[in-house]
């Protein structure tokens, strides 16, 4: 069986963009102090980059399985049952999720003429986080659907 990467994409992304919010916020604390003057864009940077970092944090928990979730009563069904109502669930969250995947991508279409105030982007950069955020999330949904891992609570084995 072959060994299932430890670090994915959404993760590794996740914790460069902490490490360079940590970097930001490190400037505006300097900038508050006599040492220099801080540069403005700090604070919508942190912003931008925080948001970004959160949605693309939520593809590397659901790669894992780490949402919270009250697993009990569904431990008790039998192993088929509990996929059977696994997998329809999972399937109406597929859903839900296309649908805020095409509502985000009309957002970025909408907001891309608009500029950043501070920054030099448009302002449809910042949403284009909740769309790709969103993509991998549904790229998740449907491995774990075609693995047939739909039920299986709390194994938190990486797909």
């Amino acid at each position: 069986m072959p060994q299932r990467p430890k670090y994915s994409l959404e993760g590794i992304l996740a914790s460069i963009l902490f490490l360079v919010l940590i970097g930001i916020v490190m400037i505006q604390v300097l900038g508050r102090t006599p040492l220099f003057r801080g540069p403005v864009w700090t604070e919508e940077a942190a912003r931008w980059i925080w948001v970004w970092m959160a949605l693309i944090g939520i593809g590397e928990v659901e790669r894992q399985d780490k949402h919270l979730r009250m697993g009990f009563l569904a431990e008790m069904l039998p192993s088929m049952v509990r996929r059977i109502i696994f997998t329809i669930l999972d399937l109406v969250y597929l859903g839900v999720v296309a649908k805020l995947c095409w509502i985000g991508w009309q957002t970025v279409g909408r907001t891309w003429n608009a500029s950043s105030v501070t920054l030099p982007v448009s302002n449809g950069m910042l949403y284009l986080s909740a769309f790709l955020a969103l993509l991998l999330v549904a790229h998740r949904i449907l491995r774990r659907i075609f693995a047939g891992r739909s039920g299986d609570i709390g194994t938190g084995d990486p797909l």
